[in-house]
C-alpha cells in the first residue's frame, strides 16, 4: 500500500509533470463515452450537525487511465471559524483487476484542484472563441483561489477580477494574494455580488450558503456570460430557468438540494438542461447561443479525483514519494482438503 500525505500529494500536483485539465478534460469524454462507472454518492450528516457533511464518491474510470477507488471528503463549514480548512479529504485506490487497495492519499488537495481545473476548463469551452477579460468571484476560499490560477492559464487574456466575500476580511486578503500570484491583474473588492457580476466576463460562486438566495437579472448578467456555479446551492429556481444550463451529469446533480434539482421539481423535469460539458467537449451537442447567461452547475463526479489522483500516484511511483505499508492485502487462499473430500 503506498500512503501519500499532505506533502507527497502536494509536491506532484506542483510539478508540472502532467496537467490536471487535461486529466479532467479526458474523464469528461471518457463519462461521455460510457467508459465510467459512477454510482450516486453518499452523502452522511452527523446528527445534530446539519450543517456538515461527509460524502463518499465511487467510482471507476477506463478511458485514457484504468483508476477504481472512493473519495471521502468532509465539509464542515464552522471550521473556519477555528482557523481550520472547512473540507478535509482521503482518497483510496484500489487495483482494477484484484479490487486490492494500493494507495492511500491525502485528497483535499486533489479535489480543489480537479475542482477548479473542471470551472475553467467550462469557463474556456462554454466561452469559445470568445476573449475572457475580467473574471469574478463570489466568495473567496480555497476553491475559489485555485479557480483563479486555472482560470490566468487557460484565459491568457484576463488582466481584470473582481471579488466578494461576506466576510470583508477574507475578500481582502484573497485579493493580496491574487496580486501575489499574478501582479498583471488589476484586482478590485467589491461590496455586493451583484457588483462582481457587472461586467464579468466569467463567474465563479463558490460560498457555504445553502439558501438559493442570488438572483442573475438583466442588470447584472451580461450577454453568454459563464457562470461557474460551483457550490451548487445559491442560485434561485427563476435565475436556473432564465438561463442556459450546462452540467456535467443530469441524473446527479438533479438531487441533494441542488439548484439544478429545484428547477427539476418546478418546471417538471430536466428538458431545462442543454447539454452537459462531455457532450460539448466531445462535439456531441452544440450549445444554444440566444444571449441568456450560460450556467455550468457541476455535481463534482468521482471520476475527476480518480484522474488526478491516478496521475499524482503515477508521478509519486517515479519520483518515490511516499511511504510502502504492508499488511493491507487479505493474503493467498487457503484451501482445505475437506473442500476437496466427497
Amino acid at each position: 500500500m503506498r500512503i501519500l500525505n499532505h506533502d507527497d500529494v502536494a509536491i506532484a500536483l506542483r510539478s508540472g509533470a502532467f496537467s490536471p485539465v487535461r486529466a479532467v478534460q479526458d474523464a469528461y469524454m471518457a463519462h461521455c463515452l460510457g467508459q465510467t462507472a459512477l454510482p450516486l454518492s453518499c452523502f452522511l450528516r452527523p446528527l445534530g450537525h446539519q450543517d456538515d457533511r461527509i460524502i463518499a464518491l465511487p467510482a471507476h474510470l477506463h478511458g485514457q487511465q484504468d483508476v477504481m477507488g472512493i473519495k471521502w471528503i468532509s465539509s464542515f463549514p464552522g471550521n473556519t471559524e477555528r482557523g481550520l480548512q472547512r473540507a478535509s479529504s482521503v482518497m483510496v485506490l484500489n487495483d482494477p483487476r484484484t479490487g486490492y487497495p494500493v494507495a492511500v492519499l491525502e485528497a483535499s488537495q486533489i479535489s480543489a484542484t480537479r475542482t477548479a481545473a473542471s470551472a475553467a476548463l467550462a469557463s474556456q469551452t462554454l466561452h469559445g472563441m470568445k476573449p475572457v477579460l475580467t473574471a469574478g468571484f463570489i466568495g473567496s476560499g480555497t476553491i475559489n483561489r485555485r479557480v483563479l490560477d486555472f482560470l490566468v492559464a487557460l484565459h491568457s487574456d484576463l488582466r481584470a477580477i473582481r471579488v466578494q466575500d461576506v466576510a470583508p476580511e477574507r475578500a481582502t486578503r484573497f485579493a493580496r494574494s491574487a496580486l501575489v500570484a499574478h501582479p498583471f491583474l488589476d484586482v478590485e473588492v467589491r461590496q455586493s455580488a451583484q457588483d462582481v457580476l457587472q461586467g464579468s466576463d466569467t463567474v465563479s460562486i463558490a460560498t457555504t450558503d445553502s439558501t438559493y438566495w442570488l438572483d442573475l437579472d438583466n442588470d447584472s448578467a451580461g450577454e453568454d456570460q459563464v457562470i461557474l456555479h460551483l457550490s451548487l446551492r445559491d442560485l434561485s429556481t427563476a435565475s436556473i430557468l432564465a438561463a442556459t444550463n450546462v452540467v456535467d451529469d443530469v441524473e446527479h446533480v438533479c438531487r441533494a438540494g441542488t439548484s439544478i434539482e429545484r428547477a427539476a421539481e418546478e418546471s417538471g423535469g430536466s428538458a431545462f438542461i442543454s447539454a452537459t460539458i462531455g457532450e460539448l467537449l466531445s462535439d456531441a451537442r452544440e450549445l444554444p447561443r440566444n444571449g441568456k447567461p450560460i450556467i455550468f452547475s457541476p455535481f463534482g463526479l468521482g471520476i475527476l479525483d480518480l484522474a488526478v489522483a491516478g496521475q499524482v500516484l503515477d508521478f509519486a511511483d517515479i519520483n518515490g514519494l511516499g511511504s510502502e505499508i504492508g499488511g493491507f492485502d487479505p493474503g493467498r487462499q487457503q484451501f482445505s482438503d475437506s473442500r476437496r473430500s466427497g
